[in-house]
Parts: C-alpha cells; sequence; structure tokens
C-alpha cells in the first residue's frame, strides 16, 4: 500500500486536478474517497487529515496537507515531475503562479456557480430566478473571454508551449459548469482547441475517467446526508446572491 494518501471526491473539481496530474504522472498514492454528499467530510477521522473538513488532503506519512493548488506543488516538487508542469524557468513559473492566484476568483468561482445555480438548486429543491441565473452565466463567460485573451491568447497552453499546472486547473473548473448543463465551448474554436491539447497531454482515457461521475451527475441518484443539506442550501443561495 502506498505511503502517500490522497482524499478526494472526483465530484469536486479541485479533487480532480490532483487526481489527473498523480495518475499523468505516475505517483504511486492511496485513493481515500471521501463522498461529500454522504457527509463523509465531516467525520472525526477525516477531520485528523484535515482540520477544515474540505477535500482534496493528502497525507504523507505523519505529514498533512490541504488545499489543491498546494498539494499539486508539493506533488511536483517531491516527485520532480517534468519542468513544463510547474517550469524551473523564473518568468514562466511566474506565469504559472499568476493564474492559479487569479483562478480563485474568477474560473474556480464562476464555474462553481454555473454548477450550483443550474445543477444544484435542482437537487435541493431551490429554485434559482432567471434573472439570477443569466448574471452568473454571464459573469462566468466574461471570465471564460478573458482566460482566452489574456492567459490563452496565441499560445497552444496556458503559459506557452507545453501543459502546465495552470491548464489542468482551468480546465477542471471549466468542466463544472459543462457538468452543469453549459455549452461552453459552443461558438469558441480556440478555447475548444486549447481543451482537446489538455486532453491528450494528460491522457484522453484518464481525463474521461475523472470526470465519468461529475459528467453523468444528472443520472446519479445519490442520496444527500440530510446533515449537510441546510449547509448546501446556504451555500446555494451565496453562490447565486
Amino acid at each position: 500500500m502506498a505511503e502517500l494518501s490522497l482524499y478526494l471526491d472526483l465530484l469536486s473539481q479541485p479533487c480532480r486536478s490532483v487526481y489527473i496530474f498523480a495518475k499523468a504522472n505516475n505517483i504511486p498514492f492511496q485513493f481515500a474517497e471521501v463522498r461529500l454528499f454522504k457527509g463523509e467530510q465531516l467525520g472525526e477521522d477525516f477531520a485528523k487529515v484535515n482540520a477544515f473538513c474540505k477535500v482534496p488532503a493528502l497525507k504523507d506519512g505523519d505529514f498533512t496537507l490541504s488545499e489543491s493548488i498546494a498539494i499539486l506543488l508539493y506533488l511536483a516538487r517531491k516527485f520532480n515531475t517534468s519542468d513544463h508542469w510547474y517550469p524551473s524557468d523564473l518568468q514562466k513559473r511566474a506565469r504559472v503562479d499568476e493564474y492559479l492566484a487569479w483562478q480563485h476568483t474568477n474560473t474556480r468561482l464562476h464555474g462553481s456557480k454555473v454548477f450550483w445555480a443550474k445543477h444544484m438548486s435542482i437537487i435541493l429543491g431551490q429554485e434559482v430566478s432567471s434573472e439570477k441565473l443569466d448574471r452568473v452565466i454571464t459573469e462566468f463567460n466574461t471570465t471564460v473571454t478573458n482566460l482566452e485573451k489574456v492567459f490563452l491568447a496565441d499560445k497552444p497552453f496556458l503559459v506557452g508551449e507545453e501543459i502546465s499546472i495552470a491548464d489542468l486547473v482551468a480546465l477542471v473548473e471549466i468542466m463544472q459548469a459543462v457538468a452543469g448543463g453549459l455549452d461552453v465551448f459552443e461558438d469558441r474554436p480556440k478555447l475548444a482547441a486549447w481543451k482537446q491539447r489538455v486532453v491528450e497531454a494528460v491522457g484522453e482515457e484518464l481525463f474521461n475517467e475523472a470526470h465519468a461521475q461529475i459528467l453523468n451527475v444528472k443520472e446519479q441518484n445519490e442520496a444527500i446526508a440530510p446533515e449537510i443539506v441546510e449547509a448546501l442550501k446556504a451555500k446555494l443561495v451565496l453562490y447565486s446572491s
């Protein structure tokens, strides 16, 4: 059994970035599934790994780590992954860091809002008004346009000629909006071509495996644990306000 454990739920986009990165780089790890809709992240055992009770989380021997970006960089450094993932070149690395800083309140925030407004609202039985939904989608489209124009521009990948952690983190967040029912790549040929390059770089089979659950989430009938329903409803209100 691998000493390194990754605590993940592949419904979560940051978890998917960690999972794909580890698998694509042949990093040995134990996949410890934490089912968010079952409230397993609130258990006492998991709290010993991550006191914030969120996924992803990493346990490497006695060392524990939370936050997906920190975990990705830890894995890249510990396992000395190919330089293109997190370049040694100062300015290329700075571009990766720039995107990773920007995405928290842009791609991540607005992609999540689309998923919650279009899908989680149905699951939770709380309708989001068409006015609010339109605003959420407009904010997301503005973010994607900025990603295309500022970060991707005329390059194959976000920071140059090869895939980096920035590309992987960006695409899993965009796929959350796709899972919510938004055809993000329609009428965006440059973005669609970039997506295909990212998928090919990590491996199509791995990419599809990591996204199988979220892209079929509407067909899944997993009951949400009663103890977390109210917290989810509060989050929906926040994301659609």
